[in-house]
């Protein structure tokens, strides 16, 4: 018994050992695999586009690498004015090189040059702060200076007029007039029932498109039920079932009579002479849709797929539904998140809207 434990002993503490301040190699990557495989796929292209870009321009304006270690304040500071336009003598400005600005364009990591939106810039810099964290360095983000100057730049943007864009809100009458435009066969069964499903519960597109056939079970010809798994705030991998009612019940039960299947994605691709393939849609696509039937039904607007997540609650808002269950169907982590498109559909029903009624003038 003695001999056993020393062998044991002997054995771990000479290949087995590890250090006690510092992971191995493969326990690295096992955590980096663990990282990968927790994150969207969206999320982690989105991440991967962001850290490359900061990879050129800190070459570019630093001549040093982004693996190099942390970086400072300074630099933080010096990425935001390179690509924030501010209000100067009439004109709007920034500081960012053309050659760098080129640079950038040329490796595919910009698409036009100039300065970047607020929002983008705002994205790049929680990159840069999730990046220093994976790597165990104290993040410049999160600094005094760089939060007041994104405020200050914020409310000097806001001032001139520049606002931050969202896309147009798919409410009742656009989405009729989208799902009037659904009549051309298989295509147009399928877009209908993606329509209303993404629309009826507020869905994300990557939450549409990550729906499998084994995902979807029908209670009766009015009464679909489906089940999310991991999406974008919910990670533990709860599934959750959601009901779909009414038009988007009957819709779906067309267009998986029509492509029927025991496996594979629910939204599947359709070919030329209405041939439905096995390859499922990819977010970008469902993006497309909702472009293509909207410029079909001639409206105007700027139109997403979030514009059927957002035209969801902002219905319900106008129908005065309470908050707290549109949120049991979106999944929404904050209720201010929520609130600004609820509010702007409550408001418009609005007793308050109606002082004015029967003025003569």
């Amino acid at each position: 018994m003695n001999v056993m434990n020393n062998t044991l002993y002997d054995n771990y503490n000479g290949d087995h050992s590890l250090s006690i301040d510092r992971l191995g190699v493969e326990s690295r990557a096992a955590a980096s695999a663990f990282l990968a495989a927790g994150i969207a796929p969206n999320t982690v292209r989105s991440y991967q586009s962001a850290l490359a870009y900061w990879a050129i321009w800190l070459q570019g304006r630093y001549g040093r690498a982004i693996n190099a270690g942390p970086l400072t304040e300074v630099v933080v500071v010096q990425f935001i004015l390179d690509h924030l336009a501010r209000p100067e003598a009439g004109a709007w400005l920034h500081m960012l090189p053309q050659t760098l600005d080129i640079a950038l364009i040329n490796a595919g990591v910009k698409a036009k040059a100039g300065a970047l939106s607020y929002n983008t810039v705002r994205h790049r810099l929680a990159v840069l702060g999730k990046w220093h964290g994976l790597k165990n360095w104290q993040s410049p983000t999160e600094s005094v200076a760089v939060k007041t100057l994104l405020r200050e730049a914020r409310k000097a943007q806001a001032r001139e007029g520049v606002t931050v864009r969202k896309k147009t809100a798919a409410v009742r009458e656009p989405l009729e007039a989208m799902l009037a435009t659904c009549t051309d066969g298989v295509r147009g069964l399928r877009d209908r029932a993606l329509l209303l499903l993404a629309w009826s519960g507020g869905r994300r597109r990557s939450e549409v498109v990550g729906l499998q056939v084994g995902d979807v079970r029908q209670l009766n010809e009015d009464t679909w039920l489906y089940t999310l798994g991991v999406t974008k705030t919910e990670t533990n991998g709860v599934r959750r079932e959601k009901p779909l009612c009414g038009p988007a019940a009957r819709a779906l039960s067309a267009w998986l009579a029509t492509a029927p299947a025991t496996t594979g994605p629910l939204f599947r691709r359709v070919y030329r002479g209405g041939r439905v393939g096995v390859a499922g849609l990819s977010a970008d696509q469902v993006a497309r849709i909702v472009q293509r039937r909207a410029e079909m039904a001639g409206l105007d607007g700027d139109w997403a797929a979030h514009s059927l997540r957002s035209g969801f609650i902002s219905e319900a808002g106008r129908r005065n539904v309470p908050l707290v269950e549109i949120m049991a169907f979106t999944e929404h982590r904050t209720v201010a998140t929520a609130l600004q498109y609820y509010q702007s559909g409550a408001l418009i029903k609005s007793t308050a809207t109606l002082l004015l009624e029967n003025l003569d003038i």
